[in-house]
């Protein structure tokens, strides 16, 4: 199994890489945030390695928890390595975090592939998702989602939360629960 790989670029588009490491050079298929983090021409990349009995395919991430959630959305029944590549290129790891917590379907059915069926399985699969990227030792936003953990052991539904936390303007997570609290309440 190949997790990574550090070489020199020798190709590169916009959904895929050739990338020379010690004279083999390998084709890596990328999302679109990868393709805008490689600025130079020696690079290290997270990889996942398909292994399908007609073909051998690495896709490859700039940052980990990209992976995780490429790696999370092909463990869902009808949810292929394009699909999940279309989810990674158009959202962040951050955004699709945010997307799952608050529920937003029609988010998820404008990527390319995902249909009404796809993204309501998605939802369902893939819930607490931020959780798995703080499991990972990923930080994600950390501020919003520490708030957003501690609001919702005091019971809160996540819909809630996620309105009460976009209305507030604060950066740090104590101000975040303090101004969401004060939405909650008027909710």
């Amino acid at each position: 199994m190949i997790v990574g790989l550090d070489g020199i670029v020798e190709y590169k588009e916009p959904t895929l890489l050739h990338l020379n490491v010690s004279g083999v050079v390998y084709e890596v298929f990328i999302s679109l945030h990868t393709y805008g983090a490689l600025s130079s021409e020696r690079c290290k990349i997270h990889t996942a390695h398909i292994i399908r009995e007609d073909a051998q395919q690495l896709y490859g991430f700039a940052q980990k928890s990209e992976k995780i959630l490429f790696e999370g959305m092909l463990k869902i029944n009808g949810i292929g390595p394009k699909a999940a590549l279309a989810i990674c290129s158009t959202f962040t790891p951050e955004q699709f975090a945010g997307i799952i917590s608050s529920k937003d379907v029609n988010a998820l059915k404008k990527v390319p592939g995902i249909g009404p069926k796809s993204a309501a399985r998605i939802m369902v699969e893939l819930a607490g998702f931020d959780a798995l990227l703080l499991n990972s030792g990923v930080s994600v936003s950390s501020a919003a989602t520490e708030a957003s953990m501690a609001l919702e052991s005091l019971g809160f539904k996540r819909e809630q939360i996620a309105k009460a936390l976009s209305a507030s303007t604060a950066t740090d997570t104590a101000s975040l629960v303090k101004e969401a609290l004060k939405q909650l309440q008027k909710l």
